[in-house]
């Protein structure tokens, strides 16, 4: 399983960035390679949350191994505090960062398969949010969208005041940072509800939906209520809660169970160091 750190320059950004791949192209095998062996890879574009940056999945979970024993790649990007939105006047467009500039540039790296349905997204708190915001909206990029303990804030957003003691990452400043006038903010592509009613009104083909929160999670009754919402508007979504709060524990089992609900493909273990095979 091969781990690269690579840097290359966005356009979307106007900078130079960083992302950490994961990709299953160095297993070792005794056996003759076949055709299936060799095929382009299911790819999982995988976001962090505030305060975190591209290397918090490999640090915090064993996503390395999940994406192994499922011949998984794996793409994470850094996406700031800006909850993966446009920023045109900043020449910070975290939006086509994810769900067009990523995508065409790790195709043209990497044996990934370009198919809708092998291209999956997936993040946890404000990753989730931009998993499900830029998973709709880049509905004919990706196939399958997991939602990890998101932070589907947008409505609390719109009514912030400017008194109100929140955490940094709720206060109203913060929240015009990332999403604008706040006012203009529901009703808009930056309001995943908005997003769900304008394409089942388009009739799209919607993308299928993993969400998970953990039952001591403060964010559990806005994933409760999104994941009603979806299945109230007819749309494929497999919703489960557990043990845990926002955390890591929580992050690290389910995103086994999600890898496990992607339609990926079982495949032989490769020898290394946690597989060593029989004598």
């Amino acid at each position: 399983m091969a781990l690269m750190e690579v840097n290359f320059f966005s356009k979307a950004l106007m900078r130079p960035v960083t992302m950490n791949v994961i990709l299953p192209a160095d297993k070792v095998f005794f056996e003759e390679e076949t055709e299936a062996d060799n095929k382009p890879f299911k790819t999982l574009y995988l976001l962090h949350g505030v305060m975190g940056n591209y290397t918090d999945w490999v640090t915090g979970t064993c996503i390395k191994r999940w994406a192994e024993e499922k011949n998984l790649a794996v793409v994470m990007p850094s996406g700031a505090n800006m909850f993966y939105m446009d920023h045109p006047n900043l020449n910070e467009n975290y939006s086509e960062f994810i769900g067009k500039e990523l995508v065409k540039i790790t195709r043209k790296m990497f044996p990934l398969s370009h198919k809708r349905e092998d291209t999956f997204i997936a993040g946890l708190s404000m990753g989730g949010y931009g998993a499900i915001r830029n998973g709709l909206k880049y509905h004919d990029t990706f196939g399958y969208i997991i939602g990890l303990s998101s932070a589907l804030i947008t409505e609390d957003m719109a009514k912030r005041k400017e008194n109100d003691e929140v955490m940094f990452y709720e206060t109203k400043a913060f929240g015009e940072r990332c999403f604008g006038d706040l006012e203009k903010l529901l009703n808009s592509d930056m309001d995943p509800k908005y997003l769900v009613r304008k394409l089942k009104e388009e009739n799209i083909d919607f993308p299928k939906f993993y969400m998970a929160c953990g039952l001591q999670d403060g964010l559990l009754p806005k994933s409760d209520e999104f994941a009603a919402f979806l299945k109230e508007n007819g749309i494929d979504v497999t919703y489960e809660t557990g043990p845990g709060a926002h955390e890591w524990d929580f992050w690290d089992r389910y995103i086994e169970k999600a890898i496990e609900w992607l339609p990926t493909d079982d495949t032989v273990e490769g020898l290394g160091s946690g597989n060593i095979g029989d004598r």
